[in-house]
């Protein structure tokens, strides 16, 4: 096994013949994903959908009537399968396991960047 354990910008760690590097923030971009910063928003609202329903105990059928969607629909975004689940029908889910959901524009912080998307969960 060798192993070199001082990562640089360049150079990774590497481990049993494996490149190991420090990814970025959006582990979607860092797989190469085509729309990865819609995939990174729909990760972070089905994780507070998710956990809204543990928090009430609900069985996913019972979570799923209440979401108005299929059972199996909603299984595959609480796995992480969101791919034909919108970030609107995301948001309404929300507002029908009670929360609000807020949308607010404001200006980048760098002038002459894209601005982003992000969840917030106050």
């Amino acid at each position: 096994m060798s192993m070199n354990t001082t990562p640089t910008e360049t150079h990774p760690i590497i481990a049993d013949d494996l490149a190991i590097q420090d990814g970025s923030t959006n582990v979607y971009a860092d797989l190469g994903y085509p729309d990865d910063k819609d995939m990174l928003v729909k990760a972070g609202l089905a994780q507070e959908i998710a956990q809204i329903i543990r928090s009430r105990h609900l069985t996913q059928q019972r979570a799923a009537d209440l979401l108005g969607m299929t059972q199996p629909k909603l299984s595959d975004m609480l796995r992480g399968r969101f791919r034909g689940i919108s970030q609107a029908k995301m948001m309404d889910c929300l507002n029908r396991l009670g929360r609000d959901v807020d949308i607010v524009v404001r200006k980048s912080p760098q002038r002459g960047v894209l601005g982003q998307t992000h969840v917030v969960v106050g």
